[in-house]
């Protein structure tokens, strides 16, 4: 996930899921000292360049509950990984259209014999227009 999202030791990043706290500690052993367990990131201001979210072994449905809550944390050019357990292509095209929906774009994923990742960045809402 760490790797996909590309992130540095300096990203602020929240940990969503089951296993968030775990997650958390094992990443601030690896260095990334600004990490922080959805259990203890405050209130969601769009603090957070990278959200992580572990979500294996869980209904879609409750992820959506918590993409809702989660989404608030993420800055404006902040990314999102969703970890699930391996699917259906249906259920993959599930879950990008509701980040879509969302305001994000799915950009890159991987998939793996436990599970697949997607990467999906916040669509952007005020593009710079260029000067004429």
């Amino acid at each position: 996930m760490i790797a996909l999202a590309g992130c540095s030791k300096q990203h602020r990043i929240v940990v969503a899921g089951s296993r968030a706290v775990e997650l958390m500690l094992e990443l601030h052993r690896r260095g990334y000292a600004r990490a922080a367990a959805t259990a203890n990131c405050g209130h969601p201001a769009g603090q957070y360049g990278v959200a992580l979210v572990d979500w294996r072994r869980r209904t879609f449905k409750t992820l959506e509950v918590a993409l809702d809550w989660l989404v608030e944390f993420l800055s404006p050019t902040g990314v999102l990984v969703v970890w699930v357990d391996p699917q259906k292509a249906s259920a993959n095209e599930t879950l990008r259209l509701s980040l879509e929906g969302r305001g994000f774009v799915v950009e890159d994923g991987t998939v793996h014999e436990c599970g697949c990742a997607v990467l999906a960045r916040r669509r952007e809402m005020n593009p710079i227009r260029k000067a004429a």
